[in-house]
């Protein structure tokens, strides 16, 4: 089974947010997931975005694959610093 890091699509039309999650690689994007990572919000000012880290490396260490946006995000909130 291939694991995932990636970006779970919520919110109404033209106001979306994103949640990080884990997921099965087979799954739809907005389908089931494992675990939730934390959760990403584009459009505040500034931009809201908060990512349990160690959640996201044991993640990260036991072999899950981000995203390319995901892995932007985990950059972000230092994940890949404490690796």
């Amino acid at each position: 089974m291939a694991v995932k890091i990636r970006l779970r699509r919520m919110g109404s039309k033209k106001r979306p947010f994103y949640r990080v999650v884990v997921a099965d690689s087979r799954s739809p994007r907005d389908g089931r997931f494992i675990e939730e990572l934390g959760y990403f919000d584009p459009l505040s000012d500034p931009v809201n975005l908060k990512i349990d880290n160690e959640k996201a490396i044991k993640w990260l260490k036991d072999g899950a694959q981000p995203t390319d946006r995901a892995k932007l995000l985990l950059k972000k909130s230092g994940v890949y610093e404490e690796l």
